[in-house]
């Protein structure tokens, strides 16, 4: 059985790095056409490397909390590649929460890092989707993919601003499933436990002990890799997933069947 996404052209955003890097690069051995999109435009240089004048290849360097960034990404996009049938919303913050910090803002980052630019860039790119089908009564003419956490449904006081984003962006998902499905646009979402992202490598170097604690709240016992939740999306973006739509697909190693409050939830 495949899966198949070749032809198609996806936006990836968070694509300098970790996760969702992992997913464009995996979107392209696919065959897809991918614009890597991230706010650092040295780290997306470094990463693509020599893939980035390819033809299935483009980056895009720019703060999606600018409404008119978001334009130019879209406008980049349909210039080279012609249309766009795939959105993922691979961008992610994980940040340490005062949880009694009234002057914390660490809430207002998670939001806008985790919910809103997802939100407003599936706005954008969803009316696009509906421009370019004009005619078309056949089939699915987009595929929406947010990565969320199982976060969403854990509640550890040290992530409760990022806990409070990816239940938002879950119930975002629901919603936009809803109103986007007359237009043959569906919505999902991918929640993950503990993969392999840059934020991760980074706890884990920071403590050591961090890994066993992992492993020993997972009963798969291990850490996933960025090309297993890469393949995940893939099926979402699929013709295969085609009768799919707002639902939270979880990939956790089964974390969320055991997990205790006091294990967070990366």
């Amino acid at each position: 059985m495949s899966f198949s996404i070749e032809g198609k052209t996806a936006i990836v955003t968070g694509g300098a790095n970790g996760v969702g890097c992992a997913i464009g690069r995996h979107f392209v051995d696919q065959g897809a056409n991918v614009m890597f999109v991230d706010m650092d435009e040295d780290g997306l240089i470094n990463e693509l490397g020599a893939a980035k004048d390819e033809g299935n290849v483009r980056y895009f360097a720019g703060d999606l909390r600018e409404k008119l960034t978001m334009a130019n990404l879209l406008s980049a996009t349909i210039d080279h590649f012609d249309q766009v049938d795939i959105l993922v919303n691979a961008c992610r913050q994980v940040m340490v929460t005062d949880p009694l910090g009234v002057d914390d803002d660490t809430t207002e980052t998670m939001l806008q890092q985790n919910l809103l630019n997802s939100l407003r860039l599936s706005q954008l790119v969803a009316r696009r989707m509906i421009k370019q089908a004009a005619g078309n009564v056949e089939g699915q003419i987009g595929s929406i993919i947010n990565l969320s956490s199982i976060a969403a449904r854990r509640a550890h006081p040290d992530l409760m601003a990022y806990s409070i984003a990816t239940a938002a962006s879950d119930q975002m998902t629901r919603s936009l499933a809803v109103a986007l499905a007359p237009h043959k646009i569906r919505v999902n979402a991918v929640a993950f436990g503990s993969v392999m992202s840059a934020s991760l490598q980074e706890a884990l170097k920071e403590n050591a002990d961090f890994r066993g604690d992992i492993e020993d709240h997972t009963p798969l016992q291990r850490i996933a890799s960025p090309n297993e939740l890469a393949a995940a999306v893939q099926y979402l973006a699929s013709d295969w997933s085609g009768f799919m739509t707002g639902q939270i697909m979880t990939l956790d190693g089964g974390r969320t069947l055991i997990d205790p409050v006091a294990a967070p939830a990366h």
